[in-house]
């Protein structure tokens, strides 16, 4: 079965640094795994639909077909530009429009762009207890690239390597994962009236 990697990258500018760096994290995901189909979000292209989801409740048909691929995703791979020592909040607001429960045990690798290397603990302080919070599963490795990572020469080759390493992290976990596994369950579907009385032992 074909693993499906979704990738919701937040940069604003086309092209961007955030998408650069996603591309090139899907890409090491993809040649650790093997055979595994991307779908990348640009959030920039729905930023209306997430402002209104959040003011009426309900989706556009454009933000439930986004939504819906983040879901049924078997990992997923997010990067957001620095702003203000955080993520951004367009990134958040489309998290914040998700289902409670939907990236239960799900596979995510972090990654963030910024103009220096002081915003890289946003990783650490920002991301990971936001994605601890809706219970995904973050990879071991995070990605931060400064501007200064694309200018070529060993700068680019260090983050090159950084890519390396969490792209197979997040291929090893995908890879170890069932299919089917975290997808969001009926909290109170109904449990047969025997089932029950077996599980009190007879107290």
């Amino acid at each position: 079965m074909t693993r499906t990697l979704a990738v919701v990258t937040a940069g604003l500018s086309q092209p961007s640094s955030s998408r650069l760096l996603a591309d090139r994290l899907a890409a090491a995901t993809v040649t650790t795994l093997g055979e595994a189909a991307v779908e990348v979000i640009e959030l920039r292209d729905f930023a209306v639909d997430v402002t209104n989801n959040l003011l009426t409740g309900f989706p556009s048909p454009k933000l439930r077909a986004a939504i819906d691929t983040v879901e049924r995703a078997d990992g997923l791979i997010v990067v957001t530009p620095v702003f203000t020592a955080s993520y951004s909040g367009l990134f958040k607001s489309f998290f914040d429009v998700l289902d409670q429960g939907v990236l239960e045990g799900k596979p995510v690798l972090l990654g963030a762009t910024g103009g220096t290397e002081r915003h890289s603990l946003v990783l650490d302080l920002q991301l990971r207890p936001l994605f601890g919070y809706l219970r995904a599963t973050p990879a071991p490795t995070g990605v931060y690239a400064a501007s200064s990572d694309w200018g070529g020469g060993d700068a680019l080759g260090a983050l090159q390597k950084r890519v390396e390493r969490a792209g197979g992290e997040l291929a090893a976990m995908v890879a170890g994962r069932s299919p089917t596994a975290g997808q969001a369950t009926e909290p109170f579907a109904s449990v047969p009236f025997e089932q029950l009385l077996a599980g009190t032992d007879g107290q």
